[in-house]
C-alpha cells in the first residue's frame, strides 16, 4: 500500500495532535474542574451552588471527550508511551479517576435529598473531584519534564523503579500548583460569563485575580526551575526520523537548561511562554473591567501557552528516562507503524470535525446565564 504521507511527517502531525488534545481538554473540561474547586468558596447558600453547578451542567460530560481521546490516541499512536506512563504513574492515574468518578455521582445525587448534611458533603466531594485531578495532572507533567524513573529490557519490556511519593519534588509542586491556579483562573472566567451577576460572580473575580496572579508567578517559577536547574534531555548519537520504533537505539544525555535548547534554535517558538503569561493578564483585566469575553479568552490562551510551552521545549521527547536516558521514548522511536498513523490520521480528518461542530451547536443552543431563579421554575436543572 502506497502512503502518500512519509514516516515523520505522520509522526510529527501525530505529536501535534496530541498537543491539540491536551489543549483541548484543557480548554472544555479544565473550567469545569476550576468551577467544581471554587464550589464550595464562591456559593455559600443551596441555591448559589445549585446555581454554580448548572453553569457546567449542560456541557461537562461531553467536555470529557477530550479526555477519552487523548488517551486513545496515546493508546493507539505512541503505544511505548501508553504502556510506561500509565503503569507507572498507576496510583497517581487511579487517584485521579477516582476523583472523576466523583463528579457525575456528585451531580446526579447531589440533590436527590433535602439534608444540608447531605448536600454538603457532596459539594466537597465536587471540590475533590476538581481540585485533585488538576493537581495530579500538573505533578505528572512536572515529573515528565524532570524524567521518570524507568527503564526498557533486552526485549522492550519498561521496568519502572519509582515510588508514589517520589512523585513529589518541589518542581513538580510547582507544576502541580501551576495547573490548579491555571485551571481556577479558567474556571472563575467561565463563571464571570455564566453566573448571574450577584454575590457569586464577585467572589468568583476575587478568587480568578488570586489565581490569576499565582498562575504567572507559578508559570515563571516553572521556567526558572528549568533554566538553571538540572533537567533538560538532549539527542546526542545519530537519529533516524525514518527509522523503526526502537527506543534503545536513541543515544540522550541530560543537559542542566536542555529544554531550552529549542527555543534558542526558533526564537519563534518563545511566544509561547510569552502567551501563557499574556494570556493571564488579559484575563486579569477582563475579571477586574468586567469584560467576560476578554477573561475568558485569556485563561484560554494562558492554559494554551502554558501546555504548549511544554511540548515545544520537549521535542522530540515524549517521556525521557531519568535512570536510563538511552531508553527515553521520543517522536522518532515510539510510534506506531507508518500505516497506522496514516489510517488514525483519515479517521481523524473525518470525525474531528464532526466531534468541534456538534460541539460548537450544543453550546450555541445552551448558552445563556445560570440564575437561581431559574431553579424553581425548571425541574430539570440540578
Amino acid at each position: 500500500m502506497s502512503i502518500p504521507l512519509d514516516y515523520p511527517t505522520l509522526r510529527v502531525i501525530w505529536w501535534a495532535l496530541m498537543g491539540v488534545l491536551l489543549i483541548g481538554f484543557a480548554l472544555t473540561d479544565g473550567f469545569d474542574l476550576g468551577v467544581a474547586a471554587l464550589l464550595p468558596f464562591v456559593a455559600r447558600s443551596d441555591s448559589e451552588r445549585r446555581m454554580v453547578i448548572n453553569t457546567v451542567g449542560p456541557t461537562w460530560e461531553g467536555n470529557q471527550v477530550w479526555f477519552i481521546l487523548g488517551g486513545g490516541a496515546i493508546f493507539a499512536a505512541w503505544p511505548f508511551v501508553y504502556a510506561v506512563s500509565f503503569s507507572g504513574f498507576y496510583v497517581a492515574m487511579f487517584a485521579v479517576l477516582a476523583s472523576l468518578i466523583l463528579r457525575p455521582v456528585g451531580f446526579k445525587y447531589r440533590s436527590k435529598r433535602p439534608g444540608k448534611t447531605w448536600r454538603s458533603a457532596w459539594d466537597w466531594a465536587l471540590f475533590v473531584g476538581g481540585f485533585a485531578p488538576a493537581l495530579v495532572f500538573g505533578v505528572a507533567v512536572g515529573n515528565v519534564l524532570q524524567g521518570i524513573p524507568f527503564h526498557l529490557d533486552g526485549d522492550l519490556r519498561a521496568q519502572y523503579t519509582g515510588t508514589f511519593l517520589g512523585l513529589f519534588t518541589p518542581f513538580t509542586l510547582v507544576c502541580g500548583l501551576l495547573s490548579v491556579a491555571m485551571l481556577v483562573l479558567h474556571g472563575a472566567a467561565w463563571l464571570s460569563m455564566k453566573a448571574e451577576h450577584g454575590p457569586v460572580r464577585d467572589r468568583a473575580t476575587r478568587f480568578g485575580m488570586v489565581a490569576g496572579g499565582a498562575s504567572m508567578v507559578l508559570f515563571a517559577a516553572g521556567f526558572a526551575f528549568i533554566a538553571f536547574g538540572k533537567m533538560g534531555y538532549r539527542i546526542v548519537g545519530a537519529v533516524d526520523p525514518s527509522g523503526p520504533s526502537n527506543p534503545p537505539h536513541t543515544l540522550s544525555a541530560l543537559i542542566t537548561g536542555g529544554w531550552l535548547t529549542n527555543f534558542g534554535v526558533h526564537p519563534v517558538l518563545w511566544l509561547a511562554p510569552l502567551l501563557g503569561f499574556a494570556g493571564a493578564a488579559l484575563a486579569l483585566f477582563g475579571l477586574a473591567a468586567r469584560r467576560d469575553w476578554a477573561a475568558f479568552s485569556g485563561s484560554s490562551l494562558s492554559a494554551a501557552g502554558i501546555i504548549a510551552t511544554v511540548g515545544l521545549s520537549m521535542f522530540p521527547y515524549i517521556l525521557p528516562s531519568s535512570t536510563s536516558p538511552n531508553s527515553s521514548l521520543t517522536v522518532w522511536n515510539a510510534s506506531s507503524s507508518q500505516l497506522t498513523l496514516f489510517i488514525m490520521l483519515g479517521v481523524t480528518v473525518v470525525f474531528l470535525p464532526i466531534v468541534l461542530a456538534y460541539t460548537a451547536w450544543a453550546y450555541k443552543v445552551m448558552w445563556g446565564r445560570s440564575t437561581t431563579g431559574a431553579l424553581s421554575v425548571n425541574p430539570d436543572l440540578y
